[in-house]
């Protein structure tokens, strides 16, 4: 069972766009309208993904990308967080929480796939997050960090430096 698992997380890696390749273009339903990943062009993007919107871990993950905004934008960069919920659950997630960037809603897994972030289980994402360059380029990834809110925190870091 071991080898197994350790077979599919492996097969996993190989899929997951890394560091140095080019971000996979998408256009998805999100909580302000249609966005393609592409439009944002000439910016920095952190494209987060996580698992359950409404869950303990992903609200505090928002919360703290929610609270850094502000710097993002100073070094011309955007946020955008991704899963597989709908865009009813996406809505109702991001009213609460006045999310002050747009949550996407990936229901048939495409771009979750595209990125190699599938959990093992098949039914959500994995905590994720790509950090992206101006030209589309993948510059940073963001993996297995022990708090969801690092993820916004650690995204941050790096974008300030990209911008030096």
């Amino acid at each position: 069972m071991l080898k197994v698992a350790t077979l599919l997380i492996s097969e996993e890696l190989e899929r997951c766009v890394m560091e140095g390749q080019e971000a996979p273009d998408f256009e998805l339903d999100s909580t302000l309208g249609r966005v393609k990943l592409s439009s944002f062009r000439g910016k920095k993007v952190v494209l987060y993904f996580f698992p359950r919107a409404s869950t303990p871990g992903c609200t505090r993950e928002l919360e703290r990308f929610n609270e850094l905004y502000e710097k993002f934008k100073q070094h011309n960069a955007e946020v955008l967080g991704v899963s597989v919920d709908s865009i009813n659950a996406q809505k109702k997630f991001a009213q609460a929480h006045s999310a002050k960037f747009p949550l996407l809603s990936d229901p048939e897994k495409k771009v979750v796939l595209s990125y190699g972030v599938l959990s093992e289980r098949g039914t959500s994402a994995q905590r994720v997050t790509f950090i992206i360059d101006e030209s589309g380029k993948v510059v940073k990834v963001l993996r297995n960090l022990k708090k969801a809110e690092d993820h916004a925190d650690q995204a941050l870091e790096v974008i300030t430096e990209l911008a030096k």
